[in-house]
């Protein structure tokens, strides 16, 4: 077993989108809880944010007070999100998909998707993205597939393994932290949380000590001026 690398100095939200307001106990929070436990214990700070314990308005505006909302909290949850290296989105099944929060949280991330970085990419360049499903109903891998997909689309970076979650007997019974409900124990999700947590952390890791991603080919303020020599051309070689 090799030495764990130097993580210390690395930064994490997770944004939990269960539909319970606090102080409610959210299952979810205990796979939330298990993933921030092993990067606290490497050093790596930690944000949790309960989603619906915040007045986020509906929209895709950056901040959506400037499009006739009164209030709205998620400029302060985004500003949180762009200082983090990693960004994990956690939530419950329902009808067999991601909850409206979550959806809601996906729809924010993207009003910042035309942000750009100090090297003229997309502003989500170089930081890495996962999720974790709890529920009592079939769907992790579908939830997933969205959340993941929506992430890469503006800017993240997916790691392999990037999904865990943990459901039990399909149909309805016990959840995640309820009692004998044998998912604290459950050695297939317990892998899958640490391979997540780890594969999150190294890539974010190797993206801060390479500087992120390489600024070549894909800056928009570049593409922008005008210069498109370095693509969309088949003769560029």
């Amino acid at each position: 077993m090799t030495d764990a690398p130097d993580f210390s100095g690395l930064s994490a939200v997770f944004i939990n989108a269960t539909l319970k307001k606090s102080p409610e106990p959210s299952n979810t929070d205990g796979l939330v809880t298990m993933s921030a436990d092993i990067m606290r214990r490497h050093g790596v700070a930690v944000t949790e944010i309960r989603a619906i314990d915040h007045p986020i308005a509906s929209g895709v505006y950056p901040d959506m007070t400037e499009h006739g909302w009164e209030v709205d909290a998620w400029p302060e949850i985004l500003d949180q999100v762009m200082a983090a290296e990693i960004l994990v989105l956690a939530g419950p099944i329902w009808l067999g998909d991601n909850s409206s929060i979550m959806k809601q949280v996906i729809e924010r991330l993207y009003s910042a998707s035309g942000m750009l970085n100090d090297a003229g990419q997309y502003a989500f360049y170089g930081k890495v993205g996962g999720c974790v499903i709890t529920g009592n109903e079939d769907g992790i891998k579908h939830c997933a597939m969205n959340i993941l997909y929506s992430m890469q689309h503006v800017g993240y970076t997916i790691p392999p393994q990037a999904d865990a979650g943990w459901i039990g007997e399909a149909g309805p019974g016990p959840s995640y932290l309820d009692p004998d409900s044998g998912g604290p124990e459950n050695d297939f999700t317990n892998r899958n949380t640490s391979f997540m947590t780890y594969n999150l952390m190294h890539l974010a890791k190797a993206f801060r000590d390479a500087g992120g991603i390489p600024a070549f080919g894909n800056q928009r303020t570049v593409w922008d001026s005008g210069v498109h020599e370095f693509g969309a051309n088949p003769e560029y070689r």
